[in-house]
């Protein structure tokens, strides 16, 4: 009980740490929108150069990855930015060097790749929940900088985002639209929740590096989770606007006889909304 009230003293203490009250949505939907016009100049440039960009989102189950990640991709090409969320793996890559699961999709010139949990599932949920081996554990810690740093030293931007927030995990249980979203394995991690806090420590410890940083977002407002996490994004990616002619739609051509079939096509239902 005591352990309990601690925690939540620590979220409300978390939540006036980072800053004002709740975004309003109105204000959020105009402030996104100014940042999606960025992460298409963004787009246009990393293609422009050839750049190679991978940002890796870590967190518990519930912590707002998926929300940020939808925020980013949102009005962007899946073919520049693409998402990456691997299931749990084969047997086959069971047998396989660990990271080796990884490498194909890491990105190639004009790619942004964003991974949805990343290699980093052997510092936690494998970790945790008994997956791998410590010994295992502790080898991933010990040889990750250095695999990152060849990562980068091979001209890949790489970005690191952890996410902290407590709360949405209990919001799914009693919300229609998110209870897919709720596993076994979502629960029996959150049983586990200070196993999980001591294997992040060890985590940044061994893997919060000045070449492959870790930056934590406070996501408990999860519009400006949002909004910071993109701001920050843009800002650690050097990029330009890429001068384009202005776009001129070419007249339509004539129908030249043209005229639509008697077909019988089938419509969608047009249904009154709101609904009742």
């Amino acid at each position: 009980m005591e352990t309990t009230k601690k925690a939540q003293k620590a979220d409300m203490d978390d939540s006036i740490v980072s800053g004002a009250s709740k975004l309003k949505r109105k204000d959020y939907e105009r402030e996104l929108a100014k940042l999606h016009v960025e992460l298409v100049k963004l787009q246009q440039w990393v293609q422009h150069r050839g750049m190679k960009i991978c940002v890796l989102f870590e967190g518990r189950d519930g912590a707002g990855k998926g929300g940020v990640i939808k925020a980013i991709v949102e009005r962007v090409s899946p073919r520049v930015f693409r998402v990456v969320a691997l299931p749990a793996p084969t047997e086959r890559e069971k047998s396989q060097m660990y990271v080796q699961r990884y490498i194909p999709h890491l990105p190639a010139a004009g790619e942004i790749v964003i991974f949805d949990r990343s290699w980093y599932n052997r510092a936690g949920v494998e970790r945790v929940m008994g997956f791998c081996t410590e010994e295992q554990a502790k080898r991933f810690l010990h040889t990750t900088p250095q695999a990152e740093k060849v990562i980068i030293e091979s001209g890949v931007i790489l970005l690191k985002y952890a996410e902290e927030q407590t709360r949405r995990l209990e919001s799914r249980i009693n919300d229609g639209r998110k209870i897919w979203k709720l596993s076994p394995m979502d629960l029996k991690s959150y049983n586990r929740w200070f196993d999980y806090s001591r294997a992040r420590d060890d985590m940044f410890k061994a893997t919060d590096t000045p070449w492959a940083p870790w930056y934590v977002i406070r996501s408990d407002d999860k519009k400006r989770a949002r909004l910071n996490t993109i701001a920050h994004l843009l800002k650690q990616i050097p990029y330009e606007e890429v001068q384009q002619e202005k776009v001129k739609l070419p007249a339509r051509q004539k129908a030249h006889g043209y005229e639509e079939p008697d077909y019988h096509y089938k419509f969608v239902p047009e249904l009154t909304w709101p609904s009742t």
